[in-house]
């Protein structure tokens, strides 16, 4: 795929009335510090008729005003300490063409051919970049890249949406809310729990890499369609051992659960193998006295462990995994966000620790173990720009083996689509049992 590049520009917040100085600063919080060190790609794709790229333009400018974040810069104060600079330097707009039908060029699936399709996300210096690419049949597609030191997906997706709400001359309701000082440690601090090896890590720890004889080249992205039929059903399965009072486990819990038993056959994991589930933990929803605001602006996600050996886990049924899933999930609640903060603030320093995810940012094989992104509840297919939401809404390429997507589908009917890269040789085996209910 060709693809023209017109223009690249930067693009400031447009503010009514007196624009903000621009020398202050926020601090990143402990949150921010401990995700990942990088940008982030999606892709948005429309059918005819769009909207003018000079509309989207504008709606940029006016949603920048409100999330003024995207428009600066990372940087350093006086002690060293990791901030957003809110200088309005602006982000990258780049207009871009592709002489031919959207269907002929692109396959709508993860192929390396969308990474043309966004700015390239190394050596950035801008925190937020957007690529709009017309085809020739009409369609557009929006590349849409964002530095997770700024915002966690919930924060992101709200911030889509209210680009959309301004390019349709609309208010931007709900407003972000912006103070990042509000996680305060505890004096005393009290740690509950073991932060070390979880969020932390020593600087000096020599990560073990598995013994395999793939390659980083030999891995491919793979998606899978679940429809809501199947999905009610896997439900029902991962949930038939639950007692009469049990809630039945989610329809995440039991795709995952599922997933993570299809991946370990797959990938033909020695049976005394251990492999683990690590899965993204939303704040905002569990953090008590004081609460956090759902419009919280910044990154509040910590992680949950589901930890099995292989054979167990292949040998047991499906309730057995979709269990453990839950239960490390439920185990991080209110009082474990508050250890963390309390660590990070006293520990980590002091023990010269570094962040986990920054230790494995720059890791493209995950094997034994699996990541789960779950953008099921981010309402991503909200970014309508005028004249109505896109039909396809994805992650770029980011061939990261065990790094699983899950997305609802754009039909709307419950069903859900599910991104796995994996090497190639484990791929045929994925797709003779990802449909299995066995």
């Amino acid at each position: 795929m060709k693809v023209k590049i017109g223009s690249s520009k930067l693009v400031q917040p447009l503010y009514e009335g007196n624009p903000p100085p621009t020398t202050t600063y926020i601090s990143l919080s402990v949150f921010d510090k401990v995700t990942y060190d990088q940008h982030v790609a999606i892709i948005y794709a429309y059918r005819p008729p769009t909207t003018p790229n000079a509309t989207i333009e504008l709606g940029l400018k006016k949603s920048l005003a409100v999330y003024r974040e995207w428009a600066g810069r990372l940087g350093k104060d006086s002690n060293g300490e990791p901030v957003i600079l809110l200088n309005d330097e602006g982000v990258r707009f780049v207009e871009a063409s592709v002489d031919r039908a959207l269907d002929q060029t692109v396959s709508i699936g993860p192929s390396a051919s969308l990474l043309s399709l966004h700015p390239s996300l190394e050596g950035v210096e801008e925190l937020v970049q957007v690529q709009v690419t017309r085809f020739s049949c009409g369609s557009m597609v929006v590349g849409f890249t964002a530095h997770h030191l700024v915002a966690d997906g919930h924060a992101t997706s709200s911030f889509l949406v209210a680009w959309g709400q301004a390019s349709r001359g609309l208010e931007i309701s709900p407003l972000p809310f912006h103070d990042r000082t509000i996680f305060s440690p505890r004096d005393p601090p009290i740690l509950d729990f073991e932060h070390r090896g979880v969020e932390y890590v020593s600087k000096n720890i020599k990560k073990v890499y598995p013994l395999i004889d793939n390659s980083v080249d030999d891995i491919v992205a793979h998606k899978v369609h679940y429809t809501a039929e199947f999905l009610s059903k896997l439900k029902a399965r991962a949930s038939s051992m639950n007692g009469a009072h049990d809630r039945p486990f989610s329809t995440f819990e039991s795709l995952v659960a599922h997933l993570w038993r299809a991946i370990t056959r797959a990938r033909g994991l020695n049976g005394q193998e251990n492999t683990q589930v690590r899965i993204s933990v939303d704040g905002r929803a569990r953090m008590k006295n004081p609460g956090v605001p759902n419009g919280y602006f910044g990154n509040l996600v910590l992680w949950a462990f589901a930890k099995a050996r292989a054979n167990d886990l292949l040998r047991e049924p499906l309730p057995y995994a979709a269990k453990l899933l839950h239960d490390a999930v439920v185990n991080v609640q209110d009082d474990y966000f508050k250890s963390f903060i309390d660590f990070a603030n006293h520990k980590a320093k002091e023990e010269d620790l570094v962040p986990n995810a920054v230790a494995d940012s720059k890791e493209s094989i995950l094997w034994p173990n699996l990541e789960v992104d779950s953008w099921l509840r981010f309402p991503f297919y909200d970014l309508d720009f005028g004249s109505g939401g896109p039909y396809i809404f994805m992650p770029s390429f980011s061939p990261t083996e065990g790094m699983i997507f899950l997305l609802p589908s754009f039909t709307g009917d419950g069903s859900i689509d599910v991104f796995v890269p994996l090497f190639q040789q484990n791929l045929a085996t994925f797709k003779q049992i990802c449909y299995s209910l066995d």
